[in-house]
């Protein structure tokens, strides 16, 4: 069985308790505006071009079997149509301008990556975290991954947005730890939005999780002018205020570091609009969610 993938992070001190390794799995349904991975969005693995890393050398176009890159104005310009993601532009490339953005492997290629920093979970009480993307997106291959390193008894986190059929959220709960789970706005018609989806179907996962006893961790991305106004965190507290199995929330403070991605995706990043939010202002969210009898804490 394989997967696709886009990164492996270690030593990760935000994904989850400890110090982790952070696998990504490539696609997502969602279209985040403020999206800090948009790398992660399509499910297949994309060739990227750099304009700092190219030498003009034109060795790329020539090599190209399907005459799908030109030189334009500086730039190096793919027709996506006749592009079939051959690999042979960055194979080839002497500066390493071109490079592929994903990749497949097994999971026992994974395993063997995951299995390198066990000493490191060991002292520390961390383990694995299996994000994107959304990671339920590719539920069989995350489930193998789950079996695998359970069996090793690496501690299991599922960094999620919850959005998943019922089904594959209850089978993959068999075999995690935790859940990293991602509320990103209380009200249906602004989720889909600013998301592209609905949330009732996250909501009731969330329930589902939380009913069925187990761990989760709720996030609440905190974007300024989207989900940060005084109604939906009050109808975030309350929300979570009617499931007493939840007694904490991180805020995850929208920070813009991701636009450099979006450059080099050729993807046009459509919260460009979206500010730093100021300290004075989250923590006069923490004070009216504090009470909710909530916990808060800022970052992950």
């Amino acid at each position: 069985m394989k997967g696709t993938l886009f990164a492996i992070k270690r030593y990760a001190l935000h994904d989850g308790p400890h110090i982790r390794t952070t696998i990504f799995l490539k696609g997502c349904p969602l279209f985040c505006r403020w999206c800090h991975n948009p790398e992660g969005i399509s499910p297949q693995p994309q060739l990227v071009w750099s304009a700092d890393r190219c030498i003009s050398c034109s060795t790329c176009i020539e090599a190209c079997p399907q005459k799908a890159l030109q030189f334009t104005n500086k730039q190096i310009q793919r027709d996506l149509e006749h592009c079939d993601g051959c690999g042979d532009c960055v194979r080839l490339c002497p500066s390493l301008a071109h490079e592929s953005n994903g990749w497949q492997a097994t999971v026992d290629e994974v395993v063997a990556e995951i299995k390198k920093d066990i000493p490191f979970f060991d002292q520390s009480g961390g383990g694995v975290t299996f994000s994107g993307g959304e990671p339920l997106m590719q539920p069989k291959f995350l489930l193998a991954l789950l079996r695998e390193t359970g069996q090793l008894g690496i501690h299991r986190a599922v960094d999620t947005s919850g959005y998943a059929e019922l089904e594959v959220i209850s089978t993959i709960a068999e075999h995690a730890d935790l859940f990293l789970f991602d509320i990103k706005h209380m009200d249906n018609d602004k989720h889909r939005l600013y998301t592209g989806v609905d949330n009732s179907g996250i909501l009731d996962n969330l329930r589902y999780l939380v009913k069925k006893g187990y761990k989760v961790q709720v996030r609440l991305p905190l974007i300024p002018g989207i989900n940060d106004d005084h109604e939906n965190i009050i109808q975030t507290g309350t929300f979570l205020q009617s499931l007493p199995e939840i007694d904490g929330l991180d805020i995850l403070p929208y920070h813009p570091s991701a636009t450099a991605k979006y450059d080099k995706l050729r993807i046009q990043y459509s919260g460009d609009q979206i500010q730093v939010a100021d300290e004075a202002h989250i923590q006069d969210i923490v004070r009216i969610l504090e009470q909710f009898d909530l916990s808060i804490r800022i970052g992950g």
